[in-house]
């Protein structure tokens, strides 16, 4: 499958497209592990069918040691018991976060506070940044057919 569109040879999308970027590397400072960060836009990207966010950050979380048992368990998060109770209040806040339109009042505030049990203020800023930069990708790249295989590890979100 080929792209259907090139954001970088468009002036306008290429500079947003450049300003995403940077704001997925901002967040490479956050005090957010970043095993969970990669578990979170790995939970976003699979809800988003993004074939190239998944390829990306399957490698990149194993790149940075995650074991392929606890990958392959991602989808399943709920029922696997490999992730800890704080990747899990991220794992739901990643969902819950991107399924956004499923719920008439967005995200539940028992999701929220669950999180915040695990997570400081700034922590959850990084979350929720995480989450919104990645279902940016992730909707831009399955807009324009983006295929797996063409990411090298941290080229965004």
């Amino acid at each position: 499958m080929n792209a259907r569109l090139n954001f970088m040879t468009s002036p306008v999308a290429a500079k947003a497209m450049k300003h995403l970027i940077a704001a997925g590397k901002a967040l490479s400072d956050s005090t957010v592990p970043a095993a969970t960060r990669e578990l979170v836009m790995l939970r976003a990207s699979q809800i988003n069918g993004c074939a190239g966010c998944i390829d990306m950050h399957t490698k990149d979380a194993a790149h940075a040691g995650e074991s392929s048992v606890r990958l392959n368990l991602v989808v399943a998060w709920r029922e696997a018991t490999v992730f800890t109770d704080a990747e899990r209040a991220a794992l739901e806040l990643a969902e819950q976060g991107t399924r956004i339109a499923d719920a008439a009042d967005g995200v539940p505030d028992e999701v929220w506070a669950n999180a915040a049990k695990y997570y400081d203020e700034d922590q959850l800023a990084d979350l929720v940044a995480q989450i919104a930069v990645i279902n940016a990708f992730n909707r831009g790249n399955v807009m324009v057919r983006t295929p797996a295989g063409d990411y090298r590890p941290g080229q965004h979100g």
